[in-house]
C-alpha cells in the first residue's frame, strides 16, 4: 500500500509530425526491447530497427483511444495501459488521485487492486523517476 494512483488519463502516443519526438519514442521503445529481451549486449541495431518498425506502424494506424492508470511508487511514476474490453468492468474514476492503493509488479505488468478487491491488470508503457 505504498502507491498513489490517478486514473483514466491517456498514455502518450508518438507524434509523427515531429522528427525529434518520433526519434525519442523509438529510442524509448528500443530500450524497452533491450530490457524485455534480457539486456543482451551487442543488439543495439536490431533493437533499434524493431523499435522503429513498431513505432512507425503504430504512428500510421488511426489514433485509437488508449486507456491507462498512472501510479507513483517510491518516487517512480508508472503508466499502465489496460484493455477496456478485458478489464473486468473497471471504469475510470474508481481510483482517486492521491489515494493509496495496493499495487504489485510482475515483469512489464502492473496489477492495481481496485476498491472492489479485483485487480486491474495493466501493461507498463512508461516509467519515470520524479
Amino acid at each position: 500500500m505504498e502507491s498513489v494512483s490517478s486514473a483514466g488519463r491517456p498514455s502518450p502516443q508518438p507524434a509523427s509530425s515531429s522528427p525529434a519526438i518520433l526519434q525519442e519514442a523509438i529510442r524509448r521503445r528500443a530500450e524497452e526491447i533491450y530490457i524485455r529481451s534480457g539486456r543482451i549486449p551487442g543488439r543495439d541495431l536490431e533493437n533499434w530497427k524493431q523499435a522503429e518498425q513498431e513505432i512507425l506502424r503504430e504512428s500510421a494506424e488511426p489514433a485509437a483511444s488508449r486507456t491507462a492508470v498512472v501510479v507513483t511508487m517510491n518516487g517512480v511514476k508508472y503508466v499502465g495501459e489496460y484493455d477496456p474490453a478485458h478489464c473486468g468492468g473497471y471504469k475510470p474514476g474508481e481510483f482517486t488521485a492521491g489515494v493509496r492503493v495496493p499495487v504489485r509488479f510482475d515483469g512489464n505488468k502492473m496489477f492495481v487492486k481496485r476498491p472492489n478487491g479485483i485487480e486491474l491488470e495493466t501493461t507498463i508503457v512508461h516509467s519515470t523517476a520524479k
